[in-house]
């Protein structure tokens, strides 16, 4: 016995995706090579680096953030990676990572920023960004295909839209907690909405944006990997 009422949602996504791909099939390609070159530079970089000066600077960054012992195991597993005959593939997964990661802070800010000052737009945003961090990451393999094909630049697209919103929730999070007597402070000696952002606002919800940016890092690792499905290099 079939439902009395259908509604046929699926071949309304059908005919969206088939007219993006027909109508903005430029601009996906503009995106794919502008993403497309950044990957490439960042790689090359990393690969131009000499090993032991790779290890010996991400040893020293463990080291100041989070102390000897996170910094010896940060050397052991880097020279182990190199032994393994990994280091090239590393070197390609950490450009991955460093090249969604970028994205994801360009767009994430400025949307968190957005999210804070603006009540509704927040109202809009937030259903969004649950369901962005609720659908499981290999679902975000299939539109990266669809728009991108194959390869680098659908892997880093789909982990970008996966590492996007603590990025985007963090930001907002620390200048909505920003002591309101402060603001009030700025406003009373004349600054101006873009002076109070970067003066006041942003100077003080940098410990959440840079949790945001933590996390964003965690959520693009994990994505990197899976994205290796759909022909990403790397480790994964």
């Amino acid at each position: 016995m079939s439902f009395p009422v259908r509604i046929p949602i699926g071949h309304w996504i059908d005919l969206v995706v088939i007219w993006l791909t027909d109508n903005l099939a430029s601009a996906f390609d503009v995106i794919s090579q502008v993403v497309g070159f950044i990957l490439i530079k960042i790689d090359f970089f990393f690969n131009w680096i000499p090993w032991p000066v790779t290890i010996l600077a991400l040893v020293v960054i463990a080291w100041l953030v989070s102390g000897r012992r996170i910094a010896i195991f940060t050397a052991i597993a880097l020279f182990l990676m190199g032994s393994l005959e990994l280091w090239a593939e590393g070197m390609s997964t950490l450009a991955l990572v460093t090249t969604a990661v970028f994205i994801s802070v360009v767009l994430g800010l400025p949307t968190g920023i957005l999210s804070a000052k603006n009540e509704r737009f927040d109202a809009l945003l937030r259903p969004i960004l649950d369901g962005m961090q609720t659908i499981p990451s290999f679902v975000y393999l299939i539109p990266a295909i669809m728009f991108f094909g194959i390869g680098n630049v659908p892997g880093i697209m789909a982990t970008v839209i996966f590492s996007l919103p603590p990025m985007v929730r963090l930001t907002s999070l620390g200048i909505r907690q920003v002591d309101f007597e402060v603001v009030e402070a700025g406003h009373a000696f004349g600054s101006t909405p873009w002076q109070l952002l970067v003066k006041i606002q942003l100077p003080l919800a940098l410990p959440s944006i840079m949790a945001g940016v933590n996390q964003t890092v965690m959520m693009a690792l994990s994505m990197v990997v899976v994205a290796a499905m759909i022909g990403a290099g790397g480790l994964g």
